[in-house]
């Protein structure tokens, strides 16, 4: 069956289809048609005009759809993860826990909405204000271009959508190129709630013609999440429109000299080892960095050398499987070159470094020169760099050194330098006791410098997509 794209929350086919095929195996995946420029733009003209629709949505109206979506992608799981797997390569392990976070995302949603009143402000609090009172609300800067990537093809659909339904905003989706398949079956699930005609839209369309999209006036929000090159291009393109950018990281873990106990090791080694090679190392959040303190850096890099080569890898169907592949081939040449760059330059390989089809062996890389691409870049591939350093004050200077900064993780029991690290470290979000790859979806989540601008996470994200609005009631008496 060739799935339909969605142009006002209705299904719509055309005379283009396109396919797509496991990044695995090649095995086919499934069939999509392809909007026509006619359905792109009856898709905007339907947004800007549901925005007042939108807006006049009641919270239990915005909050029933919001639970209604959580509670389909819930009891259709296992098609979710088939989904997900098939057009990704990502190991079912990986796609179930996809289903299950952007299950809990629309959850999240609903519950912010009923929450979502505003906030009442009393002015007298200078004479000459005498019996006013201010009510600050917020309310959507107008309709969203939503812009996902393709590694979390779900759950990062979910938090553009979750939050500008929860706020009254209509969105376009435009999901990645190489895994629309996954957001079309969420248009099936939107489709079944009673929101307004207009209120979204799915359409799968390549990048040329969704710059279009990017600088169409109707569509004043874009919400990008992908690599830093086209996030700062689209910026650049249109500095009038409110621009969310959630961008890339290199993201570190250091291991400081006090996590020095044998059940803290094992946890350490457990969580960088998982953490830096789940979805093949493709999460922005995944572990790059590893920093490890003089003291225990010889137990611990033994151990992480063991559980690298341990690692379930092969085919995502199977569910032990830890490690599938990248989403191309391209991508997969790209990390076996940034290796040898480093190798080149001096670092030494410990394990992996080896890549079979679009599938790249878990590697860990240690003496790595500070410019080398694995090191300053984002490898966005199941690649580790290990660092000794000899205390904290070097370990957060070798953190602050990255031009990224979207979350880093810090093992410590130490709880003056938990508030030390969450006072210096230039990151969104500082994970202590784990690493930087734990993600509770309600939180705010985003980068400081080359990692973005702006929060996801749903109140962070109702929030920036939202701007206030005053109203002042006068002869008031509080």
């Amino acid at each position: 069956m060739t799935q339909p794209f969605y142009v006002a929350g209705e299904p719509r086919t055309s005379s283009t289809a396109a396919a797509v095929d496991s990044p695995f195996d090649g095995a086919h995946a499934g069939d999509y048609y392809v909007p026509a420029d006619a359905d792109v733009e009856e898709a905007v003209v339907a947004a800007e005009a549901a925005l007042g629709p939108c807006r006049r949505l009641s919270a239990a109206q915005r909050a029933a759809a919001l639970d209604h979506i959580s509670a389909s992608i819930s009891s259709r799981s296992q098609e979710f993860v088939r989904t997900i797997t098939a057009e990704t390569g990502k190991p079912v392990k990986w796609s179930a826990a996809e289903v299950n976070r952007a299950a809990s995302t629309f959850r999240w949603a609903a519950e912010e909405t009923r929450r979502w009143s505003g906030e009442l402000q009393r002015l007298d609090t200078d004479p000459a204000a005498a019996g006013r009172t201010a009510i600050v609300r917020r309310f959507a800067f107008g309709a969203v271009l939503g812009i996902a990537p393709f590694n979390f093809p779900l759950n990062l659909v979910a938090h553009k959508v979750a939050p500008a339904l929860a706020v009254g905003a209509p969105i376009v989706i435009k999901p990645a190129p190489a895994t629309p398949l996954t957001a079309l079956l969420l248009g099936e699930v939107l489709a079944e709630t009673e929101l307004p005609e207009g209120s979204w839209s799915v359409l799968p369309l390549d990048n040329e013609r969704t710059a279009r999209l990017v600088t169409d006036p109707r569509l004043p929000i874009v919400s990008f999440t992908g690599s830093e090159r086209v996030g700062y291009a689209i910026e650049a393109e249109v500095p009038h429109k409110h621009v969310t950018l959630e961008l890339g990281g290199n993201a570190a873990a250091a291991v400081l000299s006090d996590w020095s106990g044998e059940q803290d090791i094992d946890w350490a080694v457990d969580r960088i080892a998982t953490f830096a090679t789940y979805q093949a190392g493709q999460s922005c959040i995944s572990v790059q960095r590893v920093l490890l303190a003089d003291s225990i850096y010889d137990a611990v890099l033994e151990r992480l050398v063991g559980a690298f080569e341990a690692l379930p890898t092969g085919s995502p169907w199977e569910p032990d499987t830890v490690v599938g592949p990248v989403i191309n081939a391209a991508a997969a040449q790209r990390i076996i070159d940034w290796i040898g760059e480093a190798t080149a330059g001096g670092a030494s390989l410990l394990t992996g470094g080896t890549r079979d089809g679009n599938s790249v062996a878990p590697t860990i890389l240690a003496d790595v020169p500070g410019d080398a691409k694995v090191s300053c870049e984002e490898v966005f591939g199941p690649v580790i760099t290990v660092t000794r350093v000899r205390d904290a004050d070097e370990a957060f200077e070798a953190i602050n050194g990255s031009r990224f900064g979207l979350q880093a993780g810090v093992f410590t029991h130490d709880l003056r330098v938990a508030f030390r690290a969450h006072r210096e470290l230039e990151v969104g979000g500082v994970v202590i006791g784990d690493v930087p790859s734990f993600r509770a979806d309600q939180m705010p989540y985003g980068g400081e410098k080359s990692s973005g601008v702006g929060r996801e996470g749903l109140l962070a994200a109702m929030e920036d997509l939202t701007h206030a609005r005053v109203l002042v009631l006068t002869g008031i008496d509080l």
